[in-house]
């Protein structure tokens, strides 16, 4: 049996790599330890119904902010990817067990205790499965709407590059809010930093929701600080509203061990402030672009915002 808090049975595919050095954080990317009563609660929540969130799982470091207003990722699927991309510090392996079919119900009645007006709903990737897990999705989605009618759903969905036809389509006709599916990184970086994706497949699918559903807003984003330049940011940008991308989130990668990718670089605020800017040039509804930025980072708000700033591009 894995114990998934050893790093070495965590990553298998990482414990030979060679060490990479973390440097210090500066100063704009340090967080308080996750501590109050907000905090506890929803944990006392996820642990009640036996959820996995993608907040503990990858390490997101504004756990504590989101967790104390009561605010989580669940990430359904169970805790083992199928992928091994060198950035992420979600365990690897093939997946010990099926879909826990009675979990989209857990997924709802937790988003129903917590009172969520937005709820984003992630998973790992289960190539194991035909349909990548799509009839999950769809399942999570349709309990949380029987459930919390009122509630907006945001899902975060792998790329079913492997699935049999029609997986997408499921997914969409479950009618979630905002459909997102991050790109990651730049497309040169893909051959070591997510391996067993493709970029223009993970575009061609977001374009496709866009053909699924003219209505519903999507959503990308990316990681800054792997090595990438900033001109292959900038065709990211364009290549995202070629496909109709709605909404772009743009945040510093920081290395989870010293067997993940290293970390480039902190790219500063200005610099950040300098992607915002472009990225609003480029007819994004909704941009969202510092060194904390994470693609439910605040997710609740920003979906208000992009709301109004569609009905206002309407008229």
């Amino acid at each position: 049996m894995r114990d998934l808090k050893i790093p070495e049975q965590r990553h298998p595919e990482k414990a030979k790599r060679p060490d990479n050095p973390q440097p210090k954080k500066p100063a704009w990317i340090r967080v308080k330890a996750p501590v109050g009563q907000g905090y506890q609660e929803t944990r006392k929540i996820m642990r009640d119904n036996k959820l996995v969130t993608v907040c503990e799982e990858a390490g997101c470091p504004n756990v504590g902010e989101c967790w104390n207003q009561g605010h989580a990722t669940m990430m359904i699927m169970g805790e083992v990817c199928t992928r091994a991309c060198t950035f992420c510090n979600i365990a690897t392996g093939k997946p010990p067990e099926d879909l826990d079919v009675f979990e989209p119900g857990r997924v709802a009645d937790a988003v129903k205790k917590l009172g969520l007006n937005h709820v984003v709903v992630t998973s790992v990737d289960r190539d194991d499965i035909e349909d990548g897990g799509a009839a999950h999705f769809a399942q999570t989605i349709r309990a949380i709407r029987k459930q919390s009618p009122s509630t907006t759903i945001e899902i975060l969905t792998p790329d079913f590059i492997r699935c049999a036809p029609g997986a997408l389509e499921e997914v969409v006709a479950a009618k979630p809010d905002v459909f997102n599916h991050n790109l990651e990184t730049v497309p040169g970086l893909y051959p070591e930093v997510r391996p067993g994706a493709r970029y223009f497949h993970s575009l061609r699918l977001l374009q496709r929701v866009k053909e699924l559903d003219p209505t519903m807003f999507t959503k990308s984003g990316i990681m800054v600080g792997l090595g990438e330049d900033r001109q292959a940011v900038h065709q990211v940008m364009d290549d995202m509203r070629a496909a109709n991308v709605d909404f772009i989130t743009i945040g510093q990668y920081l290395q989870p061990t010293l067997k993940h990718h290293r970390v480039d670089r902190f790219v500063t605020p200005k610099e950040f402030a300098s992607y915002e800017k472009a990225a609003k040039g480029k007819g994004f509804l909704m941009v969202s672009a510092t060194p904390l930025t994470r693609s439910s980072y605040h997710a609740g708000d920003d979906f208000a915002k992009m709301q109004k700033a569609r009905q206002a591009a309407q008229g």
